[in-house]
Order: C-alpha cells, then structure tokens, then sequence
C-alpha cells in the first residue's frame, strides 16, 4: 500500500517480501490484496517503472530509506509479536553491513515505546551509517489510499534531525506539515490514537444504548454534542493533569450510572470513569507522599483555577491523607481566604461547605504565595498558575511536583514549564 502511493508521488519504490506469491502478483500489475484505489496505484507504476518488487532485499545497496512494515501480531497474553520485525531487521542489518552510505531505517510498523531503541537500533549499534526512525502508519482499511493523499496526520520520531527532515521530505508533493517529535512520542502515537478512537466508538455506544432506554434518539444527542466544537470535539480536556472535580462531573457521572443500573443496562465505559480519576488521584497522593519534604506547600485548594469551588476539589481529599499521615503541611489559593474579614465574601452552598466539612484544612491556609514560598521546602501545584505566579514560583527555586502537567516526577522551580 506505502509502496504504491510513494512511487505515485514520483519516488523509486522496491518492494520486498518474503511471500513470492505476493512479489509475483506485484510484478504483474495486480494488487496482493483488496484495498478501494489498490489495484489502479500498483499497475500504472509498475507500468512507469517508478514501482517494483522483489524477494531479495539487494535494493537496500542503492536506498536512502528503509520503510519496515512487517506486522506485529498478538502474542496469547496480549504482549505484541516481534518476531516478524527482529527477523526484518536482521536482515537489513545483514544486507549494509559494510554501507558506508546513509540509511535510514523507518519503522512503520505499530510498537511499543522503547522497541526502536531496544530492537531496531540494537542491530546497528555497530553501523554509523544507519539512522533509526520511528514513523507510524494511520491508513484505516477501505480507505487506506485516500487516507495517504489526505492524511490527517504524518508523524516522524527520532533524535537525528537530519533523517527526520529526510523522511519528512517523502511528503512534500502532498504539502502536510509532518509531525517531528521523540522517538518514544512516535511509538506511542499509533496506539493513543487508537485507544481514542475506540473510546469514542465505546461511548457514542453507550450513550446510544442509554438514550434508546429512555425513549431519546441517540443520534440527535450525538450530533448536537459534536456541534460544539470548543469543549467537545477539540482538544479540550486532551491534556495530563490532575483529576477531576467540582459541581458537575462527578455528580452527573454517578447519575447516569445510577439510572442506567435501575435499567438493567450494563455501560463499562461511562460506569469506568470515577474509578479511573480515583486511581489518578491515588497515584497523585502517593506522590506526594513519597516527596523527601518536611514542609509541604500546596498551590490551589479548589477543583480548578479561577473558581472557589471546593465541591469533590481533588486537592481536599489529597490534604485530607496529607493531613491524615502526619505532614506538614500549607495551603495558598489566591480565590479563597477564610479569614474573619473575608469569609463573608463567600457564598451558598460552597460556604458551608468550607465551614462544615473542612475547617481543618481552613486553618492551613496562608495568607499569600510570598508566605507559602517563604514557609515551603517543597511546592506541589494542584492548579495551573499565571505567568506572573509562575515566575515567582521559579525565582523561589524551591523543588516542585506539578500535579496540573501530568507528570508526577519532583522537578526544580527554576527549570519548570509555565502552567498558565
């Protein structure tokens, strides 16, 4: 398939495979195997002598890139099978053994992070000449042609710029921006993309199955939530971070799962999701308790930025097990203060929730960022902050977990990424 719409933006394609049933159908114009637009690609290149086919990998001699397409099936315990890629790779490395010429080796094939550095630059470690690249594939079956003449992404991982431009350059005739990124970025690529969509089939599912229940059609739902475009299909929420909370998710969540329990209809997905920003939230606790601290500072109280809200806030049930364990611990957030002066500034159900449920962690409230920073030997920030804040919290130099960037590895104020 790569082979044919490569050679008809005009490059030299060999193609090579172990199959001779496969070569032989290639060499006479025909595609190996049905595909809408397959057919047409194979015969008319291979009439322009622009594609050709062969069991023998002796094309390597005169190649500048080597595309690795092998499958990578499903071993019994779901762990992939590289045995398909272990023996390509062995064999090219075999074939430009003695190259003094560049070659780029191009990993199409969907693996796992880590596997192009562990397996496919392992076999030319002793070969300068060759550059390993990770270069995904995301042509769906039955469009697999129009996939690649309008993709919707091109992405090519590695550390060596140089080869990355080179592969890049494979796509100029079609005028897409390829995506550059790491090498790791690249493997794991192909399957978030593919977790994503199957969640969307999972959940377009689920809220079909709920709204046939209930005597709603599920198609207009659907359709009226893809017109928002702004928080439903975009990149909105699409980034690591901290867990969910406030007024809304959480509650609106357990009703769905209750009222589809009283329905006798199972939905794995949607009834998943408390348990897997419990898990989250989890991993963040741990965190922070495996922090070599003694005095702990937690910027952000509420479940987000720029709101008081501290209904299901996260940031609460971390300092209730904080609290809990015995650390010390202090708390600054810029949008709420409940001293005697200001606690009337804070209203309904929010207020009683402040003075009722948590007065104890009230009294960790400091006054100002410049008291937390001055207190703290170690930051955790439980929100995204402001320039202005976050240059502040560099200046400090104080160690930091950032809750809101995904990761939950402790890192240097002074060399953090902005959160605004």
């Amino acid at each position: 398939m790569t082979a044919a719409c490569l050679a008809s933006l005009g490059h030299r394609v060999f193609g090579v495979d172990r199959d001779p049933h496969k070569i032989n159908t290639i060499r006479d114009g025909r595609a190996p195997f049905y595909e809408p637009g397959l057919e047409e690609l194979v015969r008319d290149n291979i009439a322009a002598g622009r594609l050709s086919a062969s069991t023998s990998a002796d094309a390597l001699a005169d190649s500048e890139v080597a595309l690795v397409c092998v499958g990578t099936p499903s071993e019994k315990n779901g762990n992939l099978g590289l045995h398909q890629l272990r023996r390509a790779v062995d064999e090219i490395a075999a074939q430009v053994a003695a190259r003094a010429q560049p070659l780029i080796v191009a990993i199409r094939s969907t693996v796992f992070p880590g596997t192009c550095e562990e397996v496919v630059q392992a076999a030319f470690e002793d070969n300068s000449a060759v550059s390993v690249v990770s270069h995904p594939e995301f042509l769906r079956e039955g469009s697999a042609v129009r996939d690649f003449f309008e993709p919707a992404l091109v992405v090519i991982g590695g550390s060596d710029r140089s080869a990355l431009a080179r592969v890049a350059e494979l796509y100029r005739p079609l005028g897409v921006k390829a995506s550059l990124v790491s090498l790791g970025t690249a493997e794991m690529i192909k399957y978030a993309s593919n977790a994503f969509h199957a969640v969307k089939i999972s959940f377009a599912n689920e809220i079909g199955a709920l709204c046939e229940e209930v005597g709603v059609s599920g198609h207009e739902v659907m359709a009226t939530l893809c017109e928002d475009v702004k928080l439903n299909i975009s990149p909105a929420y699409l980034k690591p971070g901290f867990a969910f909370g406030g007024s809304c998710l959480p509650k609106d969540l357990r009703a769905l799962v209750y009222r589809a329990a009283h329905l006798d209809l199972k939905l794995p997905l949607l009834e998943s999701a408390t348990p897997s920003n419990e898990q989250h939230l989890r991993r963040a606790i741990e965190a922070v308790l495996d922090l070599p601290a003694q005095r702990i500072g937690v910027i952000g109280l509420a479940f987000k930025e720029d709101t008081d809200d501290l209904r299901e806030s996260p940031v609460v049930a971390l300092l209730e097990q904080l609290i809990g364990k015995g650390r010390d611990v202090r708390v600054f957030d810029p949008r709420i203060r409940l001293d005697a002066i200001h606690v009337d500034a804070i209203y309904g159900s929010n207020r009683n929730f402040i003075l009722e449920t948590i007065p104890h962690i009230g009294r960790l409230l400091t006054g100002s960022l410049d008291q937390i920073l001055a207190w703290a030997d170690h930051l955790v920030l439980a929100q995204k902050q402001t320039a202005q804040a976050m240059e502040q919290i560099q200046a400090s130099g104080l160690p930091m977990l950032g809750l809101v960037n995904g990761s939950l590895k402790s890192t240097s104020a002074a060399r953090a990424v902005p959160l605004a």
